[in-house]
């Protein structure tokens, strides 16, 4: 697909009308397009929004897209961000236009939206066997030959299935050995014999090209830095084994790649001592939490708390809800849940409360429970909360915040909502 169609279709996506599928925007909004809404620059707590919002901060992540631009390009690293974070087309191509090489992505259905808004790069970062997944893909590249989707292998069994369903295609489809992160860890192939066996299959598979290694550091059992080091160097000892072997003689590169959002100084690290091998090295780095950060399980592991002179990420989203009960002193519930709020690694953090125009810490309020649409608050005796307050709340899991909104304000310090971001789970 052109970039150009991808372009239009990102101005589409400002022609939608605002309706009922989209959680806190205004009602008397109803009807206008998205371009429209966003064109009246309303204000979050004054313009009609209804609790519960998820709103995120313009200028955090424009901050967050600008650091990791800058650590990429200052490490000599390629990067392609996590997609599955945000799904979020109007996101991918900010990320493009601040250096990305591509999107990484995790299942076909991402890729296809990633096609349909014109992403021309793709790491797919799981093994493919789907036969009519393949199948499409596939064509995708058969189609365009500017596109280029980059997948793992991890057994023979994959690379046989993979060869079958690509059988007749015009160009064969990149793919890098995923080495396993550890026995008991996630996926990839276990050991250096299974490793060499994936890419020995490879090299026999007419639908298929080898161009590289990768794996995923965040599935070091018991990681710390010294095992992640370790893990890293063997996947760059694997990629020097196998150029060795000869391997790599289609491939126009080599494509070495790790990184989520916790170990990224660890990737760095390491791929600063891969030796020069028989062709140029692109080292891809993955992590994608950081486009909006969070309060939470990212503000804790994020590299940037080992190496503060690097910067710091900042955290975008708040979830703004309202209290609507205030049954005793000790306790408090607000209108948003489950559906609304990330919870699968840590609950929301009350951060602030706002009356009548006016901001303050939530001192001495902490959510300790989600229902599907409350969210139960303990309140010390130095809480005043009221019926009717609006309290914000920090998240945690950047991957499971985006995927309960379909469009999200993105808002100004003041509240002045700029712009709305459109994702697709």
């Amino acid at each position: 697909m052109a970039l150009d169609a991808g372009t239009e279709a990102l101005a589409k996506l400002a022609e939608e009308h605002v309706d009922h599928r989209f959680k806190g925007l205004p009602p008397d909004a109803y009807g206008l397009t998205v371009a429209e809404l966003a064109g009246q620059r309303r204000n979050l707590f004054t313009g009609g929004f209804t609790t519960p919002v998820l709103a995120l901060s313009a200028e955090r992540l424009a901050h967050n897209l600008r650091l990791m631009e800058t650590y990429a390009d200052r490490h000599g690293l390629a990067f392609a961000p996590h997609g599955k974070t945000s799904m979020a087309p109007q996101l991918f191509h900010r990320q493009l236009e601040h250096g990305a090489w591509g999107i990484t992505l995790a299942v076909p259905h991402q890729v296809r939206v990633a096609r349909a808004f014109g992403i021309r790069r793709i790491f797919l970062a799981n093994e493919l066997v789907d036969a009519a997944a393949l199948r499409w893909i596939a064509a995708e590249q058969d189609a365009d030959p500017d596109f280029r989707l980059v997948c793992y292998v991890d057994s023979v069994r994959g690379v046989e299935l993979m060869d079958a369903a690509l059988a007749g295609a015009a160009r064969p489809l990149d793919v890098v050995v995923e080495r396993a992160a550890g026995q008991g860890a996630r996926t990839g192939a276990r050991t250096e014999a299974e490793c060499a066996a994936v890419a020995d299959a490879v090299t026999a598979a007419a639908g298929l090209r080898l161009v590289g290694v990768a794996g995923y550091e965040g599935e070091v059992p018991d990681a710390d830095p010294e095992r992640v080091r370790a893990y890293l160097r063997g996947m760059v000892a694997l990629a020097a084994d196998l150029d060795e072997r000869g391997l790599f003689q289609e491939a126009g590169e080599i494509v070495v790649s790790a990184g989520g959002s916790a170990w990224f100084d660890a990737v760095a690290d390491v791929f600063a001592e891969i030796p020069a091998l028989s062709r140029p090295v692109l080292k891809l780095l993955r992590s994608g939490a950081y486009v909006s950060h969070d309060d939470g399980h990212y503000r804790e592991l994020t590299p940037f708390n080992r190496v503060p002179e690097e910067g710091a990420l900042e955290p975008a989203f708040r979830l703004w809800s309202q209290v609507v009960s205030r049954p005793s002193p000790e306790q408090a519930f607000t209108n948003a849940g489950k559906r609304d709020a990330a919870y699968d690694l840590h609950l929301p953090f009350a951060q602030v409360v706002r009356r009548d125009g006016t901001e303050r810490p939530a001192t001495g309020v902490t959510v300790t429970g989600l229902s599907d649409q409350h969210a139960w608050l303990r309140t010390a005796g130095d809480a005043d909360l009221r019926v009717g307050d609006w309290v914000g709340m920090g998240l945690s899991h950047p991957c499971t915040s985006f995927d309960k909104w379909q469009l999200i304000p993105v808002a100004e310090a003041d509240g002045t909502v700029v712009d709305y971001i459109r994702t697709f789970f």
